[in-house]
Formats: structure tokens, sequence, C-alpha cells
């Protein structure tokens, strides 16, 4: 099926105003990230992954979907939202008390579309991991998808897991990095640098590749048609996802001040002047 991307183009600004208000009315949230893991969001609810009506935690006869880096809540809970898994008006709680959409994912509220609690970087892969190896024994042919942050690669538990993936050629799962290259405290490389990840990821025994155009909607579908292509051949995939932290935003973009800090009234009106409504705000 071809894709609509006007279509998702014009969802992704609304994704991008649900993210800005969300974290606005709180005064709390992560848009940063949120803002730049916007289009890839999209594209994967919207297009590349095969859903099916309903939602049960056993996500059998579907492809299913981690998010591990789990602090990028409002961009999921958004596209979650508008991919109808609960009411757009939901997003009106977000970090509210009683609210199930928490500022980190949880299961314990049973909110439609979360399968794992995140939040506690570094775990994602690990549980992706086990998903893949279930939907082999059940025989069931989809695939499991992950995304994690680049800063989050700096914890250990992500190092064992891509090792074990790649020993047990767990070849249905599909791992994607947001690459930006920043994290709340600066730039990774300034952090603690790791060098070429697609060395350090290959030399692990996985088969990489790299989407230069991490906020461009064809190249992100175009970029997972290549990953789903290239699965199960014996290696498990891992995508580089190279994305701009605050993308949408002139004035979050190209820092990473913006990665857990809310905008204030008038910040709020200039970001939204940068992304015209288009299907209505919650």
């Amino acid at each position: 099926m071809n894709a609509n991307i006007p279509q998702l183009e014009e969802l992704t600004v609304q994704v991008r105003r649900d993210i800005l208000r969300m974290v606005h009315a709180v005064n709390s949230g992560h848009p940063g990230g949120s803002l730049g893991c916007a289009e890839f969001f999209v594209a994967m609810y919207q297009h590349i992954m095969k859903r099916k009506e309903g939602f049960d935690m056993d996500g059998q006869d579907e492809d299913i979907f981690f998010l591990s880096n789990g602090h990028i809540s409002p961009v999921f809970y958004s596209v979650l939202a508008r991919s109808g898994y609960f009411p757009v008006s939901e997003l009106a709680t977000f970090r509210k008390i009683d609210s199930r959409l928490q500022g980190h994912p949880t299961t314990h509220s049973h909110l439609p579309g979360v399968r794992m609690a995140s939040g506690s970087l570094g775990q994602g892969l690990s549980v992706g991991i086990g998903a893949a190896l279930t939907k082999k024994l059940n025989q069931d042919e989809n695939f499991v998808y992950v995304l994690m942050g680049d800063g989050e690669l700096q914890e250990g538990q992500n190092w064992e897991a891509l090792m074990y993936a790649a020993a047990n050629k767990v070849d249905n799962l599909i791992a994607t990095i947001d690459l930006n290259g920043k994290q709340i405290d600066g730039a990774t490389d300034e952090v603690l640098p790791m060098g070429s990840l697609r060395a350090k990821f290959e030399a692990f025994g996985w088969h990489v590749l790299e989407i230069e155009q991490g906020n461009n909607i064809s190249a992100i579908i175009d970029g997972m048609s290549s990953a789903k292509a290239a699965a199960k051949k014996g290696k498990p995939v891992m995508v580089l996802l190279h994305t701009e932290m605050g993308n949408g935003v002139d004035y979050m973009m190209h820092t990473h001040a913006w990665h857990g800090k809310a905008p204030n009234n008038e910040q709020l009106e200039n970001a939204l002047s940068q992304n015209k409504e288009t299907l209505g705000d919650y």
C-alpha cells in the first residue's frame, strides 16, 4: 500500500501540537525528544506496522512496539490516541493525578498500546528480545520493534542484550536508535563519547541501516521498509535514525535545553504558530 505522504505530514503537525500542549498544561515533560521522533511514530503506526483491531497484551498476529526511552511519552501518547487506541480527549490528562498518561508509560493503568513500563533506561531492548523469541515459539511471522535513545546506550544492559540477540539469531527484531546526539546534560559526545555506533553494532553481529533524514516521512518509510526486507535472515536489525531534537520548533532545535523543559505561555504560542492547526486540538 502506497503511503499518503501529505496526510502523514499533516498528522505529524497535529502530533507536534499535542506534544506542546501536553507538556505546557502541566509545566513538565520532555518535548525535545518527543518532537524529534514525531515523524517516526506517525510513519510506524500509520503505515509501517501491521496492527489489528483492538488491543491485547499478547500482541499475537500483529507487529508490536516497545518504547525504551519512555521519557518521550508525549509523542507516544499522541500517536496512540490519534491511531485509535484511546480517546484523543484523554491527552488532556497527561501527568495529572490518577491519569493513565503518566510521565513515563506504565502498565498497571492498562492504557491501550502500552506493553511495558519504561523510563528506567536501558531495558527496552531486553524486553523486545523476549517478545521476539515468543513470536518465534508461537510461529508468529510478525515483527517486534524497539525504539531507544542514543544517550540510553550508556547503560550497560543494552550491550548484553545486543550480544544475546545476535548470538541467538533473533532476526524478527528491528531496533531503532533515536540518534539526535543530545541528552539531558548536553551532547552525547561530551557526556560519554561512544565512537562509531555502526561499527559497534556490526561488531556485535547486527545488520545495520541508517536513515539520514530521520525527520522526513518518506525517508523513514523507505528506511524501515528496507529494515523489514533485511530481517529474518539470521541477524537482528538495527536502524540508526538521525533526528533533530525539538524538530519543528525553531527555538527548541540544535540544543539539549528542551530535553525536559516545558514552554511558557508565550513560548507555546510561538511554537504553535510554527505548526498550524490541522485536525483540531483535543
